[in-house]
């Protein structure tokens, strides 16, 4: 039973990151093993004078005095890693290494090849810093719009590259689908090191009621694809239930079928499941591995997706749920048209979704890849000892 050290900086607006954190946390407790955390909030970020975050988003002598520490005192076998920045730093990986100790980094987004980390600017994918030194994304100021702050954090990237912190410090890395391994890869990240784990949810799915309507559930945010899904509405009014909150909620607020929901937990969520038609999930980014579409499958929920990135690869268009061109908000009103017209099609993919949860998205199925997973990056950094 490995022991592991969970490691994570976390987000100062909770978001599906730190909810596979938790996730995984209590998947590990619940088998019985131990972990312990080593854990940052971005609230911190609040107290430290902005030369100081900016100089530990680099190098952090405070994350290589915890982790000796945590080593030290639980002696992990494993040290698995889900975010480092801005305050944890990569710092954790040379630690890492110096005390022998393997470490898996999960890839949750594109941070380590684009500042942006959503390869999204103007609203349209963009690929311009992939496998290339991040000047573009400094210069255009692609995180938050701050050239300062793009600028320090494509530095702190591609410092990293010339040391070979990404290429020889990490054991191995977790990416959520074959789209993402194979960015990662373009990106520079060695492929022999880079393993497919996905997101997986854990609950008893709610009994099914009679089910029309269609559901969207996320941040009302730019990347989510909400104004395709206003402009879908406006085209094709239909019953739509919104769950969640963010930036772009006015372009639902009145728009006739609409009803705003905001926050939900997760038991509301998964009632909402259990009787929409559709989730509707319009990103225009390349979504990772969105919780939603777990959860939705778990609950017998066939999905209507933008045809972008690992959406196209996790989606089975007419099977598991139907695909639309990203950003065609007359081709996503078709499909909610047809949707609606064809019931029992979408009951039978309903059906289908849950099957494919059931084969591949449950608790027990995310553990035995996990523990395979940890199994390889013991025997891989002992091997490397054994060479050094």
């Amino acid at each position: 039973m490995p022991r592991i050290l969970l490691v994570h900086n976390a987000y100062q607006q909770k978001g599906g990151e730190d909810t596979v954190v938790e996730a995984e946390l209590a998947l590990l407790r619940s088998r019985g093993h131990e972990v312990q955390t080593l854990f940052r909030h971005n609230d911190d970020l609040q107290a430290l004078p902005r030369l100081t975050a900016l100089q530990q988003m680099f190098w952090s002598s405070r994350t290589r005095r915890d982790l000796a520490a945590a080593v030290a005192d639980f002696r992990p076998d494993v040290i698995h890693v889900h975010n480092t920045f801005p305050l944890i730093s990569p710092s954790l990986y040379w630690a890492a290494d110096k005390a022998g100790v393997p470490v898996l980094q999960t890839l949750h987004n594109f941070r380590l090849h684009c500042p942006q980390a959503m390869y999204l600017r103007d609203g349209k994918v963009c690929e311009d810093c992939l496998g290339h030194v991040p000047w573009r994304g400094a210069v255009r100021g692609c995180y938050r719009g701050s050239k300062v702050q793009s600028a320090a954090l494509a530095g702190m990237l591609t410092a990293h590259r010339a040391l070979g912190t990404w290429q020889h410090k990490v054991t191995r890395y977790i990416a959520l689908n074959e789209f993402c391994r194979s960015k990662f890869i373009e990106g520079g990240l060695p492929a022999e090191r880079i393993l497919i784990k996905p997101n997986f949810v854990d609950f008893e799915a709610p009994e099914s009621r009679e089910r029309s309507g269609f559901l969207f559930v996320g941040r009302l945010s730019a990347e989510k694809g909400v104004a395709t899904l206003a402009e879908a509405c406006r085209l094709n009014p239909v019953a739509v239930r919104v769950a969640g909150s963010g930036p772009e909620a006015d372009l639902l607020t009145d728009l006739p079928g609409v009803m705003c929901l905001g926050g939900l937990s997760g038991e509301q969520v998964r009632t909402e499941m259990s009787q929409a038609a559709a989730l509707v999930l319009p990103s225009i980014w390349y979504e990772n591995f969105p919780r939603t579409l777990v959860e939705a499958f778990g609950c017998g929920l066939p999905v209507i997706a933008s045809r972008i990135g690992a959406l196209a690869e996790l989606i089975e268009d007419g099977v598991t749920g139907l695909l639309f061109e990203p950003g065609n908000a007359e081709d996503l009103a078709g499909k909610m048209r047809w949707a609606m017209a064809n019931p029992e099609r979408m009951g039978e993919m309903g059906r289908a979704a849950r099957v494919r949860y059931e084969a591949h998205y449950t608790a027990e199925k995310n553990y035995e890849q996990l523990m395979a997973i940890y199994r390889e990056a013991i025997a891989a950094k002992r091997m490397e000892t054994m060479h050094a």
